[in-house]
């Protein structure tokens, strides 16, 4: 009578352990080829501060183009731009009237990652009769890599 039981309790553990086999194996065939790569779900997002919005983003091995847009009222003067892993555009002196977009193109290094998180500056001035003073609009950029 005891081998009985014992038999089928080997038989019950083999069955639930070959099928817990089968389901590592095929989760692991999936991770292989890609399927449930997290970075394909990775959400493609640029935000600033309020008054400059980001309109449109895209990252390359080499490039991060961001085209924005002037939400303030008034216009502006584009002094600097400043990215995480890029080349950072100082000194400049672009104007960005009011209700109209600038596209700003930057230099980057980012060829071991298929992912670009980082943070993205823009300091520009007001016109005198604004006050005439340099602000930093500080924002978030998180893509793929194309």
């Amino acid at each position: 009578m005891m081998n009985k039981k014992s038999q089928a309790a080997l038989e019950f553990l083999m069955t639930y352990g070959w099928a817990i086999l089968v389901v590592l194996v095929a989760v692991g065939a999936l991770a292989y080829f890609g399927v449930l790569s997290p970075d394909k779900f990775l959400p493609a997002k640029c935000t600033l501060q309020a008054g400059i919005g980001c309109i449109d983003h895209k990252a390359t091995g080499t490039a991060l183009n961001v085209v924005l847009r002037n939400s303030l009222g008034y216009d502006l003067t584009i002094t600097d731009l400043k990215a995480a892993q890029c080349t950072a555009q100082t000194g400049l002196s672009a104007a960005f009237p009011n209700g109209q977009t600038y596209t700003a193109n930057m230099v980057c290094v980012n060829t071991v990652s298929t992912k670009y998180n980082g943070q993205f500056n823009v300091t520009y001035t007001t016109p005198s009769d604004a006050g005439g003073l340099s602000h930093v609009n500080i924002g978030q950029i998180t893509t793929r890599v194309e």
